[in-house]
């Protein structure tokens, strides 16, 4: 059959990344407490495609994902890279998996237990130079203003807090170290069941520890610096603000070492 898609195009022009978006899979992520857990995560797909050629072949995609089925890890992202640069015959692939990542948690008081889900995205890129690979977690924590808590003389005024890494790491961590260094850089964690005694214990104790979010973002940024797997960092900080009609925000971002992995 005619391969239109090999044909040469009317517009020659490179495109820097072209393939699938929102593939549904099954995904095995590691897990601390449980060596592993079952998760289902949206996966995007792409390859650069050269000025010679009309189209890509998206089949070959979708191909490659259905063989693929492994654990997540940096080395099998690399051999799905692989696989789609071979297949498409592409000099660039890339990969982007969105899944949640779910924790039991129990409360601070009662001791009821509640699973709490937390989005992780992943992405990897590989060419003839090597690897890139980025690992991000959106993580809730909340905060009470320490300048409302300073000026009142009953409360303060607190609010939801999400705090999001992006990390590049010399060797495989922990998702739940990362969700454990951000839910100690705010006031207090955030929960899924509680009862009216957890509800009180955790009051007391975020009004107790008040942050603003350029303490948070230091505090999470400070606890990376130390971490001592980190190649690359952005954390960002965002505040869903209670009494006014805006968030806040804050952001650090630290290069500290070469960013591309062989």
């Amino acid at each position: 059959m005619e391969d239109v898609q090999s044909h040469t195009p009317q517009v020659a022009l490179n495109i820097d990344r072209v393939g699938v978006r929102e593939l549904k899979l099954p995904l095995l992520v590691r897990d601390r407490s449980h060596e592993t857990q079952q998760t289902v995560a949206s996966v995007d797909l792409g390859v650069d495609l050269p000025s010679a050629f009309k189209g890509t072949h998206m089949s070959r995609f979708v191909e490659a994902l259905e063989q693929w089925n492994d654990e997540l890890s940096y080395q099998s992202v690399k051999r799905l890279l692989l696989t789609i640069k071979k297949k498409l015959g592409a000099r660039r692939a890339y990969a982007h998996l969105c899944f949640p990542y779910f924790i039991t948690k129990r409360a601070p008081s009662s001791g009821s237990s509640a699973t709490v889900s937390y989005e992780c995205r992943l992405t990897g890129e590989l060419d003839d130079s090597g690897q890139s690979f980025i690992l991000e977690i959106d993580v809730p924590v909340m905060t009470v203003c320490p300048c409302s808590k300073a000026i009142s003389r009953e409360g303060a005024h607190s609010q939801r807090t999400m705090v999001r890494m992006r990390m590049r790491m010399k060797t495989f961590s922990w998702l739940e170290e990362f969700i454990d260094i951000a839910e100690a850089s705010g006031s207090s964690a955030v929960f899924t069941l509680l009862k009216r005694e957890d509800e009180k214990f955790i009051t007391e104790h975020a009004f107790a520890h008040p942050t603003f979010v350029e303490d948070v973002v230091r505090n999470v940024a400070q606890r990376l610096l130390e971490h001592g797997q980190m190649e690359w960092f952005s954390v960002e900080v965002e505040s869903m603000e209670s009494i006014h009609n805006h968030n806040a925000f804050a952001r650090i971002e630290r290069q500290l070492t070469d960013n591309v992995c062989p």
